[in-house]
């Protein structure tokens, strides 16, 4: 049900039903009006796999596809003609005909701690119960902190916060992004430094997607676009692509744009943290994609392609 590049005066914008897709979504509803007010964006929320399944670990069912499976379907019939994700719950490879037509300016990458008492993570008692769903924070914490035990915490963040208060956990780990989007900064405890905690792939950043042959909405969404978020993005998802990760594998990566240059980190970990391999490259923003595959050409080649066939298959 192409569109093409006919004019519209509606277009339907489809999100997960959570409070923070909700809040993301609403916010590019109004930069959208602001940029086309002749334009009337509509929401339409779709329950995905990944929100009906909360007590079961992402690696277990799939990974991150389960939070975006249905709204690509609904955008590949037409139901909808866009749709806001965060990017770190996009796969690397998107179903023919789609793609990310907009990567907005990104909000702060890092990981936040908020701890019960207000400790710092370091300040932490030995043995400390640690609130996480991410193997890539579970390792990281592990590596640097091994005393501490890690507990798997599935929910919106709603609930994630309640049963900290319950005292199920002493501190737990969140994206400081989804945080800020919700106007609750005033929760963080500490922002992870990226030393001790590398942020996921594309942690911060949201990600439009529409239909490649959908010129009207490339058209509207190009004043929404980023160009240095977008390029981080890129990097960051190239080396991603490059390492076969998915939900079940502790790869991290943030890439830093500063004027034409770009600064991009990874690292590949085993499970529990006593294997971690870190790297950085850097470029400039012309190619960021060969600089993703370079970097994790480089981690292979430092022990990652062990540490991968390890998790991938077991002995």
């Amino acid at each position: 049900m192409n569109q093409t590049g006919r004019e519209r005066s509606t277009v339907v914008l489809g999100t997960r039903g959570s409070k923070l897709a909700v809040q993301q979504s609403e916010w590019v509803q109004a930069q959208l009006h602001a940029l086309a007010p002749h334009v009337v964006v509509t929401l339409r929320r779709i329950q995905t796999s990944g929100d009906k399944i909360l007590d079961v670990p992402l690696a277990q069912i799939g990974g991150k596809g389960l939070f975006v499976k249905e709204i690509e379907e609904a955008l590949l019939s037409g139901e909808i003609d866009l749709a806001v994700h965060s990017m770190k719950d996009v796969p690397t490879e998107l179903p023919e005909g789609l793609a990310i037509l907009c990567v907005p300016p990104r909000e702060d990458p890092r990981d936040a701690l908020i701890s019960r008492d207000g400790r710092s993570f370091k300040d932490l008692p030995r043995g400390a119960r640690i609130g996480t769903s991410s193997l890539r924070r579970q390792s990281q914490l592990l590596h640097a902190r091994p005393d501490l035990t890690i507990a798997m915490l599935r929910g919106n963040l709603d609930t994630r916060l309640k049963k900290l208060r319950e005292g199920q956990f002493d501190a737990i780990i969140l994206a400081a992004a989804g945080l800020r989007r919700l106007a609750w900064a005033h929760e963080i405890t500490e922002y992870l430094d990226p030393q001790i905690s590398l942020p996921a792939i594309g942690q911060g950043a949201l990600g439009i997607e529409g239909r490649r042959d959908d010129l009207f909405i490339q058209s509207l969404l190009r004043g929404l676009d980023h160009a240095p978020s977008r390029t981080a993005v890129l990097a960051e998802r190239a080396l991603l692509h490059r390492l076969q990760g998915g939900c079940q594998v502790p790869i991290a990566a943030h890439a830093t744009v500063a004027g034409t240059g770009v600064r991009l980190e990874g690292l590949v970990s085993s499970v529990d943290g006593k294997e971690l391999i870190r790297d950085s490259v850097e470029g400039t923003i012309e190619d960021p994609e060969s600089m993703g595959i370079q970097l994790a050409e480089r981690l292979l080649a430092c022990g990652g392609d062990r540490i991968l066939q390890a998790i991938y298959r077991p002995t």
